[in-house]
């Protein structure tokens, strides 16, 4: 059985945890994130994430499911006062049941997998974490080999993208480079090694041609800009068409990730129909 302590004071371990929740640069050195929430968590451990502490209220009744997890589960447990739960889990009334504190894998394109279906979705310098966890959600759910975000961008471990995720965060490769060039790199590389031709696919609300119009069948690099600025002119120069997503109404302009979402369901719908 896994080792289990307590903690009642607001110790090292657990301002390390809190520091997890609000600072980028402390979750980037210890290379480690917190989550909460039954089937985040399950993701994480179906998919093989490195749990690598389990922490859950002590002196309280606990569900099957989480008493099962911390039954199986070979990390440290932590049952911590129920006060420094709710401070963990941002609840004022109610403490979460129970918190992992999970490694974060490397960002390494070759987690991608690049074949002739793939169809990579890269989120040009987002600033919302909202946005990433969202967009993070729909690649998941449309069938996306993976998500990129490149630049200066917002933290896909934020507790806001990891919550707007909904535990796809867990089941979909995301990596982040520092520029475009890394990317375009990595698809020489593959495209060496025998992978055929990757079109680059810009959205912008001007593209030339509709995205119902285009063929998204192929292997694919679905780019989505920044939320007000668009894409990079690096990126804007490596796009092989720009697409568009037509619209009506008084609004001017889609969310980005839910432009996003709308190009990722036509790729999906082409590719079902193609099949």
């Amino acid at each position: 059985m896994a080792k289990t302590m307590k903690i009642t004071t607001r110790n090292a371990s657990f301002q390390q945890w809190q520091a997890l929740l609000t600072n980028r640069n402390k979750r980037q050195r210890s290379g480690e994130f917190l989550v909460q929430g039954v089937r985040p968590i399950t993701l994480a451990l179906e998919q093989g994430w490195e749990i690598r502490a389990l922490l859950y209220p002590d002196r309280q009744v606990l569900s099957r499911w989480c008493r099962d997890l911390l039954d199986r589960v070979s990390a440290p447990r932590v049952a911590l006062a129920p006060e420094l739960m709710r401070e963990l889990g941002g609840k004022d009334e109610e403490s979460p049941e129970l918190l992992a504190v999970v490694a974060q894998p490397e960002d390494s394109l070759d987690r991608i997998p690049a074949g002739p279906t793939m169809l990579v979705v890269v989120f040009d310098r987002p600033k919302t974490p909202g946005n990433i966890g969202t967009l993070i959600r729909s690649a998941d759910a449309f069938g996306a080999s993976g998500v990129v975000i490149t630049g200066h961008a917002a933290d896909p471990y934020d507790p806001k993208a990891i919550r707007a995720s909904t535990g796809s965060l867990f089941a979909v490769p995301v990596v982040r480079v520092s520029s475009h060039r890394e990317v375009l790199d990595w698809l020489a590389a593959a495209r060496a090694r025998g992978l055929p031709q990757v079109q680059v696919v810009g959205t912008d609300e001007h593209g030339d041609v509709e995205v119902a119009d285009h063929d998204l069948t192929g292997p694919t690099l679905l780019l989505v800009g920044n939320e007000t600025n668009g894409l990079s002119a690096g990126w804007q120069e490596a796009s092989d068409r720009m697409v568009r997503i037509p619209i009506v109404g008084a609004a001017s302009s889609l969310n980005a990730a839910a432009a996003g979402t709308v190009v990722l369901y036509e790729a999906s719908r082409q590719r079902a129909k193609r099949r």
